[in-house]
């Protein structure tokens, strides 16, 4: 399983993390952190590329994925 973190630089709200939390979620992801502030999603995964088309899907675009 890796850890990455992502920069979703078109999350402005809560409304937006309550978004992504439910789409993350829906695939199956339970280890992840939303950090607004910083644009970020913390998240452990062993399905990068799942989590990056859904955020695409709800249009939530990953910019940066870096693993950590």
């Amino acid at each position: 399983m890796g850890k990455f973190i992502l920069h979703v630089p078109d999350m402005s709200c809560k409304h937006c993390v309550m978004r992504i939390k439910n789409a993350l979620e829906e695939t199956g992801e339970k280890n992840f952190e939303i950090k607004l502030d910083e644009k970020i999603i913390i998240i452990e995964t062993n399905n990068l590329e799942t989590v990056k088309s859904k955020l695409s899907e709800i249009d939530y675009p990953v910019k940066e994925a870096k693993s950590i």
